[in-house]
This record gives structure tokens, C-alpha cells and sequence, in this order.
């Protein structure tokens, strides 16, 4: 897997096209910290890391040992049951790294969405980040 970040983000909307509760994914500091902040703004409804698999085998590694995961429960309107993300978009990938500086952080649909940015004071969202006024890279757009 050449890009994580954005594997990660394919999962999701997946899981939500079938209209599952949760996903599980392979453990990283990124992503967790990425999933961490969509929760914090209400994207998602909980998120987890889990060092097993309730009730299922955990996957052995002779080298690794057990493999983490993180476990996210995804948020829907309560009316019509639809999901809270209508769009996860993956900005800066691997091939195109997209950095901005603190003048050019984008405003995702008007401001009703949210980017994800990686800076030289961890991942912020673009509101936090235009307040602090720090630029970096530009990891996922979600509304």
C-alpha cells in the first residue's frame, strides 16, 4: 500500500455507501491523529485504538507480534439516515504534495467543510490553522 492516508479514507466511504456503523483499520500515529480531529468536529462518531479484535483471532506477526488497529464509529443524521461525510477527498498524495502557506489555506465549500493540514505544529484543521496563521501541507478536504 503506497498511500495509507488515503486508503484509509476509501474504507470510510465504503463503509458508509453500505451504511455500516463502524470500521476498522490498521494502526498508525497519522491516522489516528487525523480521525481524532474529524471527531472533535463532529464528522465521526467515536474513534478507537484497539490492541485486539473482540471475539476474532488477532493476526500474528513472528517479527511484529499482534497488529493494533483503530476502531471508528461512523455519524448519521438522525432523520433520514444519511451520512454525516458527503465527500472525503484525499488533496496531497504521494506523487503531488500540495503545501500552502498561511495566505492560501483553501476555504472547503465556503467554509461549511474542513481540510486536514499537516504543519509544524501537528495536524490542524484550516480554521485552526488560518487563526495561527501556519501554512503546510494539505492531507484531506471533507464536507
Amino acid at each position: 500500500m503506497t498511500d495509507p492516508i488515503a486508503d484509509m479514507l476509501t474504507r470510510i466511504r465504503n463503509a458508509q455507501m453500505v451504511k455500516k456503523n463502524e470500521v476498522i483499520l490498521p494502526y498508525s500515529k497519522l491516522k489516528i491523529n487525523i480521525l481524532e480531529i474529524l471527531a472533535k468536529e463532529g464528522w465521526l462518531e467515536a474513534v478507537e485504538k484497539n490492541e485486539d479484535l473482540a471475539g476474532k483471532p488477532v493476526r500474528k506477526n513472528a517479527a511484529l507480534g499482534r497488529f493494533a488497529t483503530i476502531k471508528i464509529k461512523l455519524n448519521y443524521n438522525k432523520n433520514d439516515q444519511r451520512p454525516k461525510i458527503s465527500k472525503l477527498e484525499r488533496i496531497s498524495k504521494p506523487g503531488r504534495r500540495v503545501y500552502v502557506d498561511k495566505d492560501n489555506i483553501p476555504y472547503i465549500l465556503n467554509g461549511n467543510g474542513m481540510a486536514v493540514i499537516s504543519t509544524s505544529k501537528g495536524l490542524l484543521t484550516d480554521k485552526e490553522a488560518r487563526r495561527q496563521k501556519i501554512g503546510g501541507e494539505v492531507l484531506c478536504a471533507i464536507y
